[in-house]
């Protein structure tokens, strides 16, 4: 396909070039690209820079320039794909990319915009490597409903990460912004530093009530997202070049967001009872965090064992170091007893807490939260407001009345029998259609499972291939560090019904027995 645009000649996906040489790089003046305005990108196909990369510094320059001007709307994923001569595949990651660093924003039913406030430290990360591995373009699938929800770029079956979200009370979200649509003279302000007090409090009590977190108020900061509240607890925890420890395997954004941050990311091996807290104190001296997931590890789905659970929190003071609990989603449990958190196992322990509302709500809420001891509140606010002036001020209103007039908790209650029904679909699904070719992993809590493949068999083309067929599996391999990584599919099931997941486990079994 060959496209001319202005004086730059384009060559799309299956084009040849006159000069193998001259034609490589391919460079596109997409100005006057409608809905959304789009400067000159650079592709260069012999440099080995993935596509997805090359489009993601090149739409992250044009911001920082000025180019792309605050508050401009971008092309939805699909248009973007097409003017380039590009799967979706890679414009979906950049995309990924500018979201979780800052850059750009999902606003419902409208697209995705360049923030009108972009925080200048996040300009000084054009030097920082990407990721242990550089990101997976199936991650930013799985995490595609964060930038918009038109319906050309809804997530399809599988995408990881996204709840039901044709579950939500949205009848009730819009009577509460409706409330605070006209906001007072106070809200009008900054506010506060850590958030917004009332609905710190809410927090504070849920947590108490439903994940054993031991919190007041005061130790409690609102951020605009997961990855972001990983950063600013690095940020108060580590000089930057200290050394943190990440599961492995593990989650690929958090990894990124760790690099980000300090200078050295070590990986520890996972096992049934999670992290291996024996390979941690080898690490010695140089580790001054670890960031792991102990309620539902992702993407295993184990849960850290008590005795494990307890080294861990004796590593911790024994060091002097820090442990940043992600306990993302795991309200949802489906078999076994309920598990605490590790931060409310002990009252002195050294344990930062992490949660969000995206995964339980919606993705394009953006209202995350931190839980640090007493003593490191101040340097928290500190490194919050280095990253963003605020976060989120009418959706912190919003959740505030929706946490406080009980709205969270039967929202919560429907949703278990919601994501029960649809998880033993999935596992049912899997054993009478892909039997042989996948092996169910821990399907105890949370909204994705890991489904194992053979060795033989190659995950990441399996998840390429399914990508074509419109389903979004991650491949697990991509999930570790280290070169002992297992195959297989981690497989979203929050975002689809009974029947979406039951026919998308048939195509899979397709796409799969003819390479096994």
């Amino acid at each position: 396909m060959l496209l001319e645009q202005k004086n730059a000649v384009i060559y799309g996906a299956g084009g040849t070039a006159g000069s193998s040489v001259a034609r490589a790089s391919r460079d596109v003046d997409v100005a006057d690209w409608s809905p959304g305005v789009v400067p000159y990108i650079a592709f260069d196909r012999t440099s080995g820079m993935p596509l997805y990369q090359q489009i993601h510094e090149g739409l992250r320059e044009a911001i920082i320039s000025g180019r792309i001007p605050r508050g401009q709307r971008l092309p939805s994923t699909r248009a973007l794909a097409a003017k380039l001569g590009v799967s979706r595949f890679p414009v979906i990651s950049a995309f990924e990319l500018l979201l979780e660093e800052g850059y750009v924003e999902g606003r419902p039913g409208s697209g995705t915009f360049v923030r009108q406030h972009v925080a200048s430290q996040f300009t000084t990360l054009a030097a920082l490597p990407l990721s242990l591995h550089g990101a997976p373009a199936n991650v930013a699938v799985a995490r595609a409903a964060r930038q918009t929800t038109s319906p050309e770029d809804r997530p399809g079956p599988f995408t990881v990460g996204v709840p039901a979200l044709d579950q939500f009370p949205r009848e009730i979200w819009a009577r509460l912004v409706r409330r605070h649509a006209l906001p007072a003279v106070d809200d009008l302000a900054s506010g506060d530093p850590a958030g917004h007090l009332p609905l710190r409090r809410a927090i504070s009590a849920y947590l108490r009530v439903v994940r054993a977190v031991d919190c007041d108020p005061d130790q409690v900061l609102i951020v605009s997202g997961s990855q972001l509240g990983l950063r600013v607890a690095l940020t108060a925890l580590a000089r930057g070049d200290a050394a943190v420890c990440v599961e492995d395997p593990g989650n690929r954004m958090a990894q990124r967001a760790v690099r980000q941050t300090v200078a050295e990311v070590i990986p520890v091996a996972v096992d049934r009872d999670g992290l291996n807290v024996a390979r941690l104190d080898q690490v010695g001296v140089r580790a001054k965090a670890a960031y792991v997931r102990p309620s539902h590890q992702y993407p295993l789905g184990v849960a850290m064992s008590t005795p494990r659970r307890a080294q861990l929190l004796d590593w911790a003071e024994r060091r002097e170091a820090w442990i940043i609990e992600d306990d993302d989603a795991c309200e949802f449990r489906y078999s076994g007893v309920p598990v605490p958190s590790l931060q409310g196992m002990r009252p002195s322990s050294r344990v930062v807490y992490l949660g969000t509302f995206s995964s339980v709500l919606f993705p394009a809420l953006c209202v995350s939260y931190i839980v640090v001891p007493r003593e490191l509140v101040t340097k928290c606010i500190r490194a919050r407001e280095a990253f963003e002036p605020s976060a989120q001020p009418l959706s912190q209103l919003v959740l505030t009345d929706f946490l406080t007039e009980g709205h969270l908790a039967r929202h919560l209650r429907r949703m278990q029998a919601v994501y029960a029904a649809r998880r033993n679909a999935l596992v049912d699904a899997i054993h009478e259609y892909a039997g042989g070719i996948l092996t169910v992993g821990n399907a105890d809590a949370g909204l994705n499972l890991v489904a194992y493949l053979p060795d033989a068999i190659d995950d990441l083309a399996i998840a390429r291939r399914a990508a074509q067929h419109g389903l979004f599996p991650l491949a697990l391999s991509e999930c570790y560090a280290r070169h002992n990584a297992r195959r297989g599919l981690i497989l979203g099931f929050g975002g689809s019904d009974e029947q979406v997941l039951a026919d998308g486990v048939q195509t899979l079994a397709r796409l799969i027995r003819p390479t096994s």
